[in-house]
């Protein structure tokens, strides 16, 4: 089978069609999106160009007992997510009903020891709040990551996914959640050792439960290219001191967070790089606009609905002003953001109106 790396249409790979089978595929027109996945079947059947391992390596509680195997995986069905710097994520159904993502990776030219060990520091972060990698497949032409998949997609679609009229704001309550679920994700990473990092913190991979709850995804694919990856462009979640993406630093982190945060206060997408017409990023805009004393022009048009929640938006600008300070040293730790997002909140709850915020078990208002 000769591979095919089709490319999916639209941001969101919604163009992708769905139902095609991840093992034949590309024997198939209709299937053309899934072809991708058709190429990492045909190497994983023959064990890569030079041969490698025909199965799947899982982490965690699922590595003595793997609820399926790479064979299962192949005849799923699959739809195409979407394409980022690393590579393209694919929702795989299989026979059984049961559904994961999966991602195929690109430009990871690393030799097979090295890969497997930074691939295993990936898979040992366990944490509730940080989507688990749960399996991967190797060969010198294919290299699968198996994650579990989340069913509301990402906080970037939530955020700037339909801005008409229509639309349902996502409220107050939601948010601050997010971002408290968010930085206790990432303070979790920074605690498995001192040089330990996401590498990619961006809104797009925050996912979200069907409860909305986050997840922190991704962590740690920087790691895994090769002197050889070139992002396609520059990103406006990333600080200033970072000249290579495989060596991103906690505090690095930190002010991709903070930019994080400014997404989620302003409603603003950061990657649009330019947020207006003197051509400032999203944090530089923010800084002009407090300076002269304008901040309620900073805030999303749509949480200014929301009443007695202003003191907390403001403490949560400051804190994501701190974050995305362009000297590292200024920046905080992650564990103090959780901390600090923690008391915005808690010293808020008072004040909140009961209709700000979705009772247990509901979903919230969007």
């Amino acid at each position: 089978m000769a591979p095919m790396d089709m490319e999916p249409k639209g941001q969101n790979g919604s163009a992708a069609g769905n139902g095609a089978h991840v093992g034949a595929a590309a024997a198939a027109p209709a299937a053309a999106t899934s072809a991708a996945v058709a190429a990492a079947a045909a190497a994983a059947k023959t064990g890569g160009a030079t041969g490698g391992s025909k199965k799947l390596i899982f982490f965690g509680p699922m590595a003595a007992a793997p609820p399926f195997d790479l064979e299962d995986l192949l005849r799923a069905s699959a739809e195409v997510l979407g394409k980022g710097a690393f590579g393209t994520a694919y929702k795989a159904v299989m026979e059984s009903g049961s559904a994961v993502a999966v991602k195929r990776l690109k430009d990871v030219d690393l030799p097979e020891p090295e890969f497997r060990e930074r691939i295993a520091a990936i898979g040992a972060v366990q944490h509730e709040l940080v989507v688990p990698l749960r399996a991967y497949y190797f060969s010198k032409d294919e290299k699968l990551l198996v994650y579990d998949y989340m069913s509301m997609g990402s906080l970037s679609a939530l955020l700037h996914g339909n801005r008409a009229s229509g639309r349902t704001p996502l409220d107050w309550e939601t948010r601050s959640a997010i971002a408290l679920a968010a930085a206790r994700g990432v303070a979790h990473i920074h605690s498995t050792g001192p040089t330990a990092s996401h590498g990619n913190i961006k809104s797009s991979n925050v996912l979200l439960t069907k409860n909305y709850e986050a997840r922190v995804s991704d962590h740690g694919l920087p790691t895994l290219v090769g002197p050889s990856f070139s992002p396609t462009r520059v990103s406006g979640y990333r600080a200033p001191e970072v000249t290579d993406i495989r060596r991103v630093s906690q505090k690095a982190d930190v002010y991709s967070f903070g930019v994080l945060l400014l997404e989620l206060l302003t409603g603003k997408a950061p990657t649009h790089a330019v947020v207006n017409e003197e051509g400032l990023d999203l944090p530089r805009w923010v800084q002009s606009v407090v300076r002269e004393e304008w901040t309620a022009e900073v805030f999303d048009q749509e949480l200014l609905r929301y009443q007695n929640v202003e003191e907390e938006m403001v403490q949560l600008l400051q804190l994501a002003i701190d974050c995305s300070a362009q000297h590292p040293d200024r920046r905080p730790s992650m564990s103090e953001v959780a901390a600090r997002i923690d008391e915005i909140r808690r010293s808020s709850l008072g004040d909140r109106p009961a209709t700000d915020s979705a009772g247990e078990g509901e979903e919230p208002s969007l």
